[in-house]
């Protein structure tokens, strides 16, 4: 029995380093890509620009201030994909299993490769051939799990590599601030603080019971991480091709608000679920069936985005489009395809910061009480 090896790999900057790829006079330029005016956000900023103190999801306007020298440019989520695609296409040739966590991460199940050449060895050749091929930096991280390769790729950054020996995952850890550890954010890594724990090795030593009545449920889980623990496989990647809904009414119905009203709640809750797929969309499709049975459906291309403010009002253009008959209506539809893998940061481009937040506290009432708790 082999001892599982998952390697990390993360796009350095990536949004970043796709626009320094097309053009060369940007390297070395503190580079802001992301919303334009006075409210847009950064999504990728370069290193250049992280020395002032700049980073994703911070306002446009207090990165200018910080740095107004920066040059700033909207963004191409099109070609982000292109090349997205280029370093899949790569891992797929040489990985035995991968997953495509976002649209700049991927892990690779090499486990048993030692067998053959060396997981070390072969992880190295695999990140030189995809700096060869796509002339875009990659960090990456190996080690038994997904939790301890992803903290390493990002402690390799930038465009670097690191390995963690079995066993050495608590050691690693230990010293890094409780930040590091995936799933704490700013608000959890404060309280923590507070508690007097700021390193994963104080974390990993706090009693799991003083953790979960801190924390709930997600205090053990925070104290299987500050230990290195992860048990999640590699999950092989698939190109789900749409995500879509329909409801067909108890009783056929004429009125407009009523079906309004249904279809913005079927459209942010498949909107959801995008979000929690690590996907966007640019292609949206309405679809009705009267009473008579007689079905039609309408579809517009858009921006890639996975935001409700984006895809309501296209969506009530297309049924308001498609609702041409004074006839009830005993089915209405939503779909989603053109997909490309991505988070709800890339939508940054035209929203702004507050209504981002406002989406992801949303989100995590959705996730603790269910996609209808909202509406």
């Amino acid at each position: 029995m082999y001892q599982r090896a998952i390697l990390h790999l993360d796009m350095d900057a990536f949004f970043a380093s796709v626009e320094i790829k097309k053009n060369s006079s940007l390297a070395g330029l503190p580079l802001l890509v992301g919303g334009s005016g006075g409210r847009g956000v950064v999504t990728s900023c370069s290193y250049e620009a992280r020395r002032f103190g700049i980073h994703a999801g911070m306002p446009m306007a207090i990165a200018l201030r910080r740095c107004p020298d920066a040059k700033t440019i909207r963004g191409d989520f099109e070609s982000y994909e292109q090349h997205s695609d280029m370093v899949t296409e790569i891992i797929a040739e040489e990985g035995p299993v991968y997953e495509k966590a976002s649209i700049d991460e991927f892990y690779v199940d090499i486990t048993g490769m030692d067998r053959h050449i060396g997981c070390v060895k072969w992880s190295g050749e695999l990140r030189k051939r995809i700096i060869h091929e796509t002339g875009l930096p990659i960090s990456a991280g190996l080690a038994v799990n997904k939790l301890v390769s992803k903290v390493r790729a990002g402690e390799s950054k930038p465009n670097g590599a690191g390995w963690v020996a079995d066993g050495a995952e608590r050691a690693f850890l230990s010293p890094l601030p409780v930040r590091k550890i995936p799933s704490i954010g700013a608000v959890t890594a404060r309280k923590l603080s507070l508690m007097g724990i700021r390193k994963a090795g104080t974390l990993s030593q706090v009693p799991v019971t003083l953790l979960e009545r801190e924390f709930g449920s997600m205090g053990r889980e925070f104290h299987r991480r500050a230990n290195g623990i992860d048990h999640r496989p590699v999950v092989p990647h698939t190109d789900r091709k749409s995500f879509s809904s329909e409801h067909t009414f108890q009783a056929d119905t004429i009125d407009v608000e009523f079906l309004l009203r249904k279809l913005r709640s079927m459209t942010a809750q498949l909107a959801f679920d995008l979000r929690q797929a690590g996907r966007l969309t640019a292609g949206v499709t309405v679809k009705i069936r009267y009473t008579d049975f007689n079905t039609y459906t309408r579809q517009q291309r858009i921006s890639y985005t996975a935001h409700d403010q984006q895809l309501i009002p296209v969506a009530e253009t297309l049924f308001r489009a498609l609702f041409t008959r004074r006839q009830c209506i005993r089915l209405i539809g939503i779909r989603f395809d053109r997909l490309a893998s991505g988070h709800t940061q890339l939508d940054l481009f035209t929203d702004t910061q507050e209504n981002s937040q406002l989406l992801l506290a949303m989100d995590k009432v959705r996730k603790r009480f269910g996609k209808t708790a909202l509406g």
